[in-house]
C-alpha cells in the first residue's frame, strides 16, 4: 500500500507540468558543478594516491580520507546525508571505469563509507576523490576491495 502511494506521487510530481525541464536544468547544472569540481579535487585531496592506499589497505583493509576544510564540522541532518548519497551514486553511475551496481555508499553525520569491488587502486583512488568533492562530505572511509 505505502509503495502503491509513494508511486502515486512520484508519478504527480515528474508529470506535472514543468518539472522535466527543472529536471533538465538540474542536470546541465550538475554537469557544470562536475567540471568545477574536478579542478579543486586536486587542491583538496591532493595527498590521496595509490602509494597510500595500497598501504592503508594493507595495514587496516580500510583507507580513510578527510577534507581539511571541513574535518571539524559534523553535518548530522538526515536530509543532507541521503542528498549526498545520491549525488555521490549519481557520479558513480556516470564514470564508466566506476561501477555504481559494484559500490555501496552510506553516509552519517558528512562521513561516507564506500564498500565493494573495483577493478584497481587507481579506481578506489578515482571513487574516494570523486565522494571528496561532494559538498557536506567531511570524511570518506573506503573498504572497497580491488578483484
Amino acid at each position: 500500500m505505502i509503495g502503491a502511494l509513494i508511486g502515486v506521487g512520484a508519478y504527480i510530481f515528474f508529470t506535472e507540468s514543468g518539472t522535466s525541464r527543472k529536471l533538465e536544468k538540474t542536470g546541465n547544472k550538475i554537469a557544470e558543478g562536475a567540471e568545477a569540481a574536478k579542478e579543486k579535487w586536486t587542491d583538496k585531496v591532493g595527498e590521496l594516491d595509490t602509494d597510500r592506499i595500497k598501504d592503508e589497505l594493507s595495514k587496516t583493509g580500510k583507507v580513510i580520507a578527510k577534507k581539511a576544510e571541513q574535518a571539524g564540522s559534523a553535518i548530522s541532518d538526515v536530509a543532507a546525508d541521503a542528498r549526498i548519497t545520491t549525488e555521490i551514486k549519481s557520479k558513480l553511475a556516470v564514470e564508466s571505469d566506476l561501477s555504481a551496481l559494484k559500490i555501496s555508499v552510506d553516509t552519517t553525520g558528512g562521513v561516507v563509507t564506500l564498500a565493494g569491488t573495483v577493478s584497481s587502486l587507481a579506481a578506489i583512488q578515482k571513487a574516494m576523490k570523486l565522494a571528496l568533492s561532494v559538498d557536506g562530505v567531511r570524511q570518506v572511509i573506503s573498504t572497497l576491495q580491488v578483484k
